[in-house]
C-alpha cells in the first residue's frame, strides 16, 4: 500500500520512527496510520543509541511516588508532580508491555528483571536490556511489532513543514523527497521527531537531530515551553569523534570515579559525589576542564575487566577508540544530550494548535522540568503514547477544506551555515552562559537565520529563551546571574522570539571571536 492509498479522513501522521513514532503507531492500531521516518526504519534515531536503561519502579523495595520524587528533585522545581507521578505509576506497567512485544530484558539468577542505579536516583530501578544496550532492544522490538501491524505504513521521508487549514488548525505535513516536496494531508498529525543536539559541535546524538520538528511546530503557531533548557551529558567519550560516544551513568552507578590527569576526584566535596545530577556533575567536569585540567573516567580493576560483557557498548566504543577500560581511565566531557524543552503539550499530548499532538522529546510535558533525571526519556516516551492515540480517537471528524494546496520551494541546506551555527551553540549556549555569550549568540544566529538557514532559526530561539532566563535552574546555568529566583516556565511563539531578536542590543565583541 502507497501513502496515497489512503483516505486522509482516516489517516494519521505520526512522523519520527524512535521509540515515541514507533510506541504511539503501535497505540494508535487498528486506525491507519503513516509512519514517516527520515532513514530506513531502525536508523538514524537516538533510541538505538541509547545505553543506560528505563526507569520503573519495580523492586521490592521501591515504589512510583519514590520514583516521582526523585524525578521532581532533578526537575529543580519545574517538574509538575502530577505528571511525574503519573508516569512513574505506569512504569511497571510499560515493561510488562514491552516485555509481550519480546523485548529482552536482563534479568537476575531468580529471573526477576535485573535492576541498575543511576545518578539521582534513590532506589535501584534502572530496567535494562544486553548490558548497555536497552535502547536498540527496545528499537528493535518495537520496529517488527511495527512491521507486523497491517494498520502501519511506512514511508522514507523528511518534514518539511506542517500544512494548516484556514482556520488554523494542523491538516497534514508536507514532506521532501530526493529534493521534491509533497503534500500528506491527515485527521492527525503526532510528531515524534526527537531532539536537537546536532545545533551543538559536542554532542551524543545523530547528526540529523536538528530539531526540525520543533521549528515546524513553531512555525505553525504552536507554543513551546522551557526551550533553554538544554542537557548536558557529563561523559561522552572524548575521543575525537562527531557525534560523540557515550559512556553511559550506569558506569557510575557500578562504581567508576571521576578523576583528573594526577588522579584526584572531580566531584569532592559535591554533595552527591560522582552520582549527583547530571546538571552537577556536567559543571564540574566543565569547570575542571576549564581549568586546564584533563578528566577522566576512571574504570580500571574489576570494573573495567567485567566491560565487555557488562557494558559491551561502552566496551566497543572504547576499543574503537583504542583505550583498554580495565587498564586505561577513559577521557570523558559534557557533551549535549537531550532537550528537556519542546512543544507545550498538555496530559494527553495536544499543542496548542489543534490537530497537532507531539510526544517524546520534542515535547515539553512537564515532567522533566529543568533537568532531566536518568532513563526518564523512553519511560516518557512510552507513557504519553497511549494517551495520544486515545486523545486523536477523540478528535474532531477532518476535513481537507482550507488545507493548503500549494508547495513550497525546497532550499538546499548549506552546510557551512551549520557548520557557524553548531560553533556559535557550543561556545555561548553551553554548560555556562552569560549575557554577552548569549547575546553574541542572539545577534549571529539572527544573521544566519535571515539567510535561510533552519538550524540558526532554531538556535536563535534557544539563544533567546536563555537570554531571557535570568537566573541558574537545573541545566541553565548563567555565571551572571547564580542564584534562583521563583520557578516559572518560560513559553514563547516563534513570532515572539524573531520579534524579541530583532531588537537585540549590538553585536558584543565576543561574536567577532565565534
Amino acid at each position: 500500500m502507497t501513502h496515497f492509498a489512503r483516505s486522509p479522513a482516516d489517516r494519521v501522521v505520526v512522523v519520527g520512527a524512535g521509540v515515541a513514532g514507533l510506541a504511539t503507531a503501535l497505540r494508535l492500531a487498528p486506525r491507519p496510520v503513516t509512519l514517516v521516518t527520515a532513514a530506513p526504519l531502525g536508523a538514524g534515531t537516538a533510541t538505538g543509541w541509547a545505553q543506560g536503561g528505563i526507569a520503573a519502579a519495580v523492586g521490592s523495595d521501591d515504589a512510583p511516588r519514590l520514583h516521582a520524587a526523585d524525578t521532581e528533585a532533578a526537575g529543580a522545581g519545574l517538574t509538575e508532580p502530577d505528571v511525574a507521578l503519573r508516569v512513574a505509576e505506569a512504569g511497571p506497567g510499560l515493561i510488562d508491555w514491552l516485555v509481550g512485544l519480546g523485548t529482552g530484558f536482563d534479568r537476575d539468577a531468580d529471573g526477576a528483571l535485573a535492576l541498575g542505579l543511576e545518578a539521582a536516583h534513590c532506589r535501584r530501578r534502572i530496567v535494562r536490556a544486553r548490558g548497555d544496550s536497552t535502547g536498540r532492544t527496545v528499537l528493535d522490538a518495537l520496529v517488527r511489532a511495527v512491521r507486523a501491524t497491517p494498520s502501519i505504513e511506512i514511508l522514507v521521508a523528511g518534514l518539511h513543514g506542517l500544512m494548516r487549514a484556514g482556520d488554523g488548525r494542523v491538516c497534514g505535513v508536507v514532506l521532501e523527497r530526493d529534493g521534491s516536496a509533497f503534500r500528506l494531508p491527515a485527521r492527525a498529525v503526532v510528531l515524534a521527531t526527537g531532539g536537537l543536539g546536532a545545533l551543538y559541535a559536542s554532542t551524543t546524538n545523530p547528526r540529523g537531530a536538528l530539531g526540525r520538528g520543533l521549528l515546524a511546530a513553531a512555525r505553525a503557531g504552536a507554543a513551546l515551553r522551557d526551550i533553554e533548557f538544554v542537557q548536558f551529558h557529563p561523559t561522552a567519550i572524548a575521543a575525537g569523534r562527531d557525534p560523540m560516544p557515550l559512556a553511559t551513568e550506569a558506569l557510575r552507578g557500578e562504581g567508576a570515579v571521576l578523576i583528573d590527569e594526577r588522579g584526584e576526584p572531580v566531584m569532592a566535596g559535591v554533595e552527591g559525589g560522582d552520582l549527583a545530577p547530571r546538571d552537577v556533575v556536567a559543571r564540574g567536569i566543565f569547570q575542571a576542564l576549564t581549568r586546564g585540567r584533563s578528566v577522566y573516567l576512571d574504570t580500571r580493576g574489576e570494573l573495567g575487566a567485567r566491560m565487555p560483557t557488562r557494558f559491551p557498548t561502552v566496551a566497543a566504543l572504547c576499543a574503537e577508540s583504542g583505550i583498554d577500560p580495565a587498564v586505561q581511565p577513559i577521557p570523558v566531557r559534557p557533551a549535549v544530550h537531550y532537550h528537556m524543552g519542546g512543544i507545550l503539550v498538555d496530559a494527553d499530548g495536544r499543542s496548542t494548535v489543534p490537530g497537532l499532538w507531539a510526544c517524546g522529546e520534542v515535547a515539553s510535558t512537564g515532567l522533566h522540568g529543568a533537568n532531566r533525571l536518568a532513563s526518564n526519556s523512553l519511560l516518557e516516551a512510552l507513557a504519553f503514547a497511549p494517551r495520544i492515540a486515545a486523545s486523536i480517537a477523540d478528535a474532531p471528524a477532518f476535513a481537507e477544506a482550507g488545507c493548503p494546496a500549494r508547495l513550497p520551494t525546497i532550499a538546499p541546506a548549506d552546510a557551512g551555515s551549520l557548520s557557524e551555527v553548531r560553533a556559535v551553540m557550543e561556545r555561548f549556549v553551553g554548560v555556562v552562559r552569560d549575557e554577552a555569550g548569549l547575546a553574541a549568540a542572539v545577534a549571529r544566529l539572527s544573521e544566519l537565520s535571515e539567510r535561510g538557514c533552519d538550524a540558526a532559526l532554531t538556535g536563535l530561539m534557544i539563544a533567546r529563551a536563555a537570554l531571557d532566563r535570568r537566573e541558574s535552574r537545573g541545566a541553565h546555568w548563567r555565571s551572571d546571574y547564580p542564584g534562583q529566583i521563583a520557578p516559572r516556565h518560560a513559553v514563547t511563539t516563534l513570532a515572539a522570539t524573531t520579534f524579541a531578536a530583532a531588537g537585540a542590543a549590538r553585536t558584543p565583541q565576543e561574536l567577532t571571536d565565534a
